[in-house]
């Protein structure tokens, strides 16, 4: 169930009343004339089940004009007689129910997507520190320290932007997330090496990883037909977490597992000249960010048609 309010010019109320009125899955219509104030107008607020609201969302955006305010939908964590609102629909044609069988919220999808794809100076430092993690558990052949920098990364809101951006054809978010990606890497990736060199330098390098016994940074380095499976499976559970509402720290681990510690490889490998495990990691970066996008934008796209076809055939 989710929560809605809008603020509606007062000459477009009834139109709106009208529409919710007779829309299906629209309880607790509330319309307060005159309520509003910024902007002005009548504050309308209804409660409106997931299973209609893609649609009912559609109309109402198209009523309104487009210096109207924002559409505030909050998700409401328990009600109390819904009735049949929520509930799992039967398939007919199936002969069985499939619980929970109700279209991604493509609104809320695309705003939270939006919402993350600001990548102000705390991102670049997020990104930067992962990678100074990465490279000490590479050095100390932490897997745990491993795990600690990709719960840092904050890639992953970059990733899904661009991905959202080729499958609707928005070129400035591709180029937003492009740009976020390009240059946070090179960040991470500078500030690791100053700091694996400053390591180096002082002489605090771990005696394993001087004698060449790496390996953490031989799996990372090294890219294979494993790779590509892993980088498939993430781009598609990010996707699905996504829409399903079910992202979280340990979704967004999985995700960076092929980033992160591939962009601190680059750094640490380029302080201490081991050029083959720096071609070998930026080969690795380079073929998850590309594989993870392109795998996102097509699980978006099949996720759409994917429910558009169920709409029709139900």
């Amino acid at each position: 169930m989710l929560h809605v309010r809008v603020a509606s010019p007062s000459g477009q109320t009834a139109q709106i009343v009208s529409l919710l009125a007779d829309s299906p899955g629209v309880v607790n219509l509330v319309v307060l004339p005159g309520a509003a104030r910024e902007p002005a107008g009548d504050a309308v607020q209804f409660d409106l089940s997931v299973a209609s609201a893609n649609p009912v969302l559609r109309q109402l955006r198209a009523l309104r004009p487009h210096d109207a305010g924002p559409i505030a939908i909050e998700a409401v964590d328990a009600t109390i007689g819904a009735g049949e609102l929520d509930r799992p629909r039967h398939n007919a044609r199936r002969g069985r129910t499939f619980q929970n069988e109700t279209a991604p919220i493509w609104d809320l999808v695309e705003s939270k997507v939006e919402a993350d794809s600001v990548y102000a100076p705390s991102w670049y430092t997020l990104l930067a520190l992962a990678g100074v993690i990465g490279a000490v558990g590479i050095l100390t052949n932490s897997t745990i320290l491993i795990v600690g920098a990709m719960v840092v990364g904050p890639e992953y809101s970059a990733i899904i932007a661009v991905a959202m951006g080729i499958e609707r054809h928005d070129h400035a978010a591709v180029g937003r997330g492009l740009r976020a990606l390009l240059v946070g890497f090179v960040i991470a990736i500078v500030v690791t090496f100053v700091f694996s060199l400053f390591i180096r330098l002082i002489g605090e390098v771990p005696e394993a990883y001087r004698d060449g016994l790496r390996p953490v940074s031989d799996l990372i380095n090294s890219p294979d037909m494993f790779s590509v499976i892993i980088a498939v499976a993430a781009g598609i559970i990010g996707v699905v977490s996504l829409t399903e509402a079910r992202a979280g720290a340990l979704i967004g681990v999985f995700i960076s597992v092929t980033t992160i510690p591939a962009a601190a490889d680059i750094g640490l490998s380029v302080a201490f000249q081991s050029w083959r495990a720096a071609r070998g990691s930026t080969f690795q970066l380079l073929l998850n960010v590309v594989l993870l996008i392109l795998v996102g934008a097509a699980a978006l796209r099949s996720q759409r048609l994917l429910w558009r076809d169920r709409r029709r055939g139900s």
